[in-house]
C-alpha cells in the first residue's frame, strides 16, 4: 500500500514535466505518446510497463535489421545510439525521463521504485531458473545495474547483480540507491542538454 502512495505522489509531484514531455512527443513524432510493452514481473506475473515513446512507430519491426548493432550479450537487445530512437526520444531515452510514466505502474502494484529492471516476456524466457529468483522481488523503476554502467555490462554479470540486490535488499540499501540515481540523472540531464545547446 505504501507503494502505490509512494506511486501516486511521484506521478502528481511529476505530472507538469510529464505533460510537456508528452506535448514534445506529440509535436515532433506524433503518436502514440506512449510505448507499453509486455514484461515479467512478481512471481512471474505478465504486465504492461509503461513509457514514453522514444522509438519510431516501426521499431519493433526494424529490430530485425538492425539486429547486428546489438550491443549487449545474452538475450537482451541494446544499442546505446539506437538508430530507430527519435529526435526527442533520443533525449528521453539518454536522460531517464522516458520511465517516468511506470509512476502509473507503482500505482497499479506492478513495479516499486526500486527493484530489478522486468526483462521483455521473451527475453525473460531465455534466461536460465537461476536467474528467475529476480522474480521473488517487484521490479523496479531503478535498479543497482543502472547505476554500473548497464550499457557496459555482460548479461551475466547483471543477472548477479541483480541476485544480489534480492539477497540483501533493505530499506537502508534502496535509499542509496535513490540518492545515487538522483545523482547520476542530474549528470544525464546536464549532459543530454549540453549536446542540444552546442
Amino acid at each position: 500500500m505504501l507503494n502505490r502512495f509512494l506511486g501516486l505522489f511521484l506521478l502528481l509531484v511529476s505530472l507538469p514535466l510529464m505533460v510537456v514531455i508528452a506535448l514534445l512527443v506529440w509535436i515532433f513524432s506524433g503518436w502514440p505518446i506512449f510505448f507499453c510493452q509486455k514484461r515479467v514481473g512478481f512471481r512471474g506475473k505478465i504486465f504492461n510497463i509503461i513509457k514514453f515513446r522514444t522509438m519510431r512507430r516501426d521499431a519493433e519491426l526494424l529490430k530485425k535489421a538492425y539486429r547486428q548493432l546489438n550491443e549487449a550479450d545474452g538475450p537482451v537487445f541494446k544499442i546505446r545510439n539506437d538508430p530507430r530512437l527519435t529526435r526527442v526520444g533520443k533525449f528521453l531515452f539518454h536522460s531517464g525521463l522516458d520511465e517516468m510514466p511506470q509512476f502509473i505502474n507503482m500505482i497499479k502494484g506492478e513495479m516499486v521504485l526500486v527493484g530489478p529492471r522486468p526483462l521483455p516476456v521473451e527475453e525473460e524466457r531465455k534466461i536460465g531458473k537461476k536467474y528467475m529468483k529476480r522474480e521473488e522481488v517487484r521490479p523496479g523503476i531503478v535498479s543497482p545495474w543502472i547505476l554500473s554502467g548497464y550499457h557496459k555490462m555482460k548479461f551475466e554479470d547483471w543477472m548477479e547483480s541483480d541476485l544480489g540486490y534480492v539477497k540483501n535488499k533493505s530499506l537502508w540499501g534502496d535509499f542509496k540507491i535513490v540518492l545515487r540515481s538522483c545523482g547520476l540523472m542530474g549528470k544525464l540531464l546536464i549532459r543530454e542538454l549540453g549536446h542540444i545547446f552546442q
